[in-house]
């Protein structure tokens, strides 16, 4: 299977979290996933929440990859320093934070985490050709985790 893999440096701001959506826009772009497909705003939604708990959760720089297989799935990656697993948290209802890793689990087809390092990478992946998943705004029932 031959894989196209793209990768981002960002660092310890929670500014460059939206550097990072405008990058994985022109770069989902660039690897056929047309701006108006619903996997690509699913895609730059995974990619925010990814890189917003690895920059706002470490403190620490983060590399987002996105590796794009010949088949059409999309696996995205976001690597950081800290050796601390991904931690669940509760959100109440008015809460601002703590739903993201939630809604990685509701949009994405998978989902997990692994040592790298001597950090760890949290990856998700969405297959291209699987049912268009739901639009972000209606994957948000009361209560989601973030790590």
């Amino acid at each position: 299977m031959q894989v196209l893999q793209v990768q981002l440096e960002v660092g310890p701001d929670p500014a460059e979290v939206s550097r990072a959506r405008r990058w994985a826009r022109s770069r989902l772009a660039g690897s056929g996933i047309g701006e108006d497909e619903s996997l690509a705003d699913t895609l730059v939604l995974l990619i925010s929440e990814l890189v917003t708990n690895a920059v706002v959760h470490t403190g620490c720089p983060a590399v987002l990859r996105m590796l794009f297989a010949a088949g059409g799935g999309v696996r995205v990656e976001v690597a950081d320093a800290s050796d601390r697993p991904p931690k669940p948290r509760h959100a109440e209802g008015d809460d601002t934070n703590g739903r993201g890793l939630e809604l990685v689990d509701g949009l994405a087809d998978r989902w997990g985490w692994q040592p790298e390092g001597v950090g760890k990478s949290i990856w998700c992946e969405v297959d291209r050709s699987a049912p268009a998943a739901p639009s972000p705004a209606a994957s948000l029932p009361p209560g989601r985790v973030r790590c």
